[in-house]
């Protein structure tokens, strides 16, 4: 039976039979793969804990006729652990993962950027930045960004979506794709502040340094434009979003997480 190596980042997992799973994931070579790990719901199994979702593994595939067959999988980062005991930490990179998901849509096609954006952005949601820890949702917002852009849908910031014309300008509307001027501004548009805008700026370029000095008014009406715009485009709400806390200040606990395995 024909093999072949990848690196990959679980995104989900589905029950199969008694003590199989089907493993989808985001590879750094073959895009979005569909695998089946066999036995691997049983406590013997040999790396059954190494594909969970955000394990990051480097793993080997059988070819199956269907479905390919996990052979071997190799621990490379465990990016779920330090968000364990961090409630919005978890919840943000349970939205990451679903919204690779849904942007790599088709199976086999490479995607290396969204790929090579989902690894760098669950290292620093749970690691922070080279120059310190940002907020959780801090760090979805960026990636939800940069990963629309990468898909072909990056708000337009400095111009305005519908005609091109230069900013800066005053009314961001998710639908018409970012920010638009007064003569293409339609009903219902909101009104950001300038310093917002050059935020959601640095968060699209990943401009860290940027990001440091940001306030809670500032990080939570950017919150709040990034979610209306990653709805519109995405079409249906990630299910993992609701979860979220869009708010400044310090986290809060909750025994309540979602649940990316699905029985």
């Amino acid at each position: 039976m024909p093999t072949y190596r990848d690196e990959a980042v679980v995104l989900r997992t589905h029950k199969l039979g008694e003590a199989d799973r089907i493993i989808t994931m985001l590879s750094r070579q073959n895009g979005k793969v569909r695998a089946v790990a066999r036995g691997v719901r049983r406590t013997s199994s040999k790396f059954g804990g190494r594909l969970e979702p955000f394990s990051h593994v480097d793993i080997q595939f059988a070819t199956g006729r269907a479905l390919d067959i996990v052979a071997q999988a190799e621990s490379l980062h465990a990016f779920g652990e330090p968000l364990l005991g961090d409630y919005d930490a978890f919840c943000c990179g349970q939205v990451m993962l679903e919204t690779a998901d849904r942007l790599v849509a088709e199976e086999r096609e490479p995607s290396l950027q969204q790929y090579r954006l989902l690894v760098g952005a669950l290292r620093v949601l749970g690691e922070g930045t080279t120059d310190g820890p940002r907020p959780a949702t801090m760090v979805l917002d960026s990636y939800l960004l940069r990963a629309l852009a990468v898909a072909g849908y990056a708000p337009a910031l400095d111009s305005c979506a519908r005609c091109g014309l230069e900013g800066p300008h005053e009314f961001f509307n998710p639908a018409a794709g970012g920010m638009v001027c007064v003569g293409c501004r339609p009903p219902g548009s909101a009104r950001p502040r300038p310093e917002t805008i050059g935020y959601l700026q640095a968060l699209l370029t990943g401009d860290w340094e940027q990001t440091r000095d940001v306030d809670s008014p500032r990080h939570r009406e950017g919150s709040g434009l990034v979610q209306a715009f990653v709805q519109w485009h995405l079409e249906r709400g990630l299910r993992s979003m609701p979860y979220v806390e869009r708010r400044g200040g310090q986290p809060q606990q909750s025994e309540q997480r979602p649940n990316n395995s699905i029985s």
